[in-house]
């Protein structure tokens, strides 16, 4: 397979659909979430609010969590060089997390990639998210998004997604649906 450039990354797949979950969905899926266990609820917690990848979730242990700072520290995936990033999380993915028991090796969640994402997709479905943004990947795109539209400075968001680059960053700019509709409602 041949190497992306940051042109081939869209926000939109070839069917012209999206390819993040937009506010509402992000809403509908942490209410569908609050309706597992203790352990599944809290990595769809920890995927919505962190944009990170499903399998930088699962590699997540207690030593990369800081409760009293209420931060999460991933190893980035994707880079040629070890990288770490530290995200800020909400006091409800602490405390989730506090109450979670973990594996001998310190993990959260001690199961395959398989498994986290056969963990999702009935939340998905619960929340009655369907096509391309019904996936981790959804999520990820989706913090993206929120972030771009809460103005969020662009580094910072890069920072926190985990991006070696700014311009694979900028796809999160390029506003649509309400988003969009509230900047051309500026011209009405």
């Amino acid at each position: 397979m041949p190497f992306k450039t940051t042109e081939d990354w869209q926000l939109h797949d070839t069917a012209g659909q999206r390819k993040y979950l937009n506010a509402s969905e992000f809403r509908q899926f942490l209410a569908a979430a609050d309706s597992y266990r203790q352990r599944r609820r809290a990595l769809c917690y920890v995927l919505a609010y962190t944009g990170c990848r499903l399998s930088e979730a699962l590699a997540l242990t207690v030593q990369q969590f800081d409760a009293e700072l209420r931060t999460l520290t991933f190893r980035t995936l994707k880079r040629r060089r070890l990288s770490f990033r530290t995200v800020p999380v909400p006091d409800v993915v602490r405390d989730m997390l506090c109450q979670i028991p973990t594996a001998a090796d310190g993990r959260f969640w001690p199961v395959h990639r398989a498994t986290g994402w056969r963990w999702l997709k009935p939340a998905m479905r619960r929340a009655g998210i369907a096509g391309a943004m019904a996936s981790p990947k959804g999520l990820r795109h989706g913090f993206g998004m929120r972030a771009a539209g809460q103005n969020i400075p662009l580094p910072l968001i890069q920072k926190w997604m985990g991006h070696a680059s700014l311009t694979t960053t900028s796809i999160y700019l390029d506003a649509v649906g309400p988003e969009e509709r509230q900047f051309a409602s500026r011209l009405w």
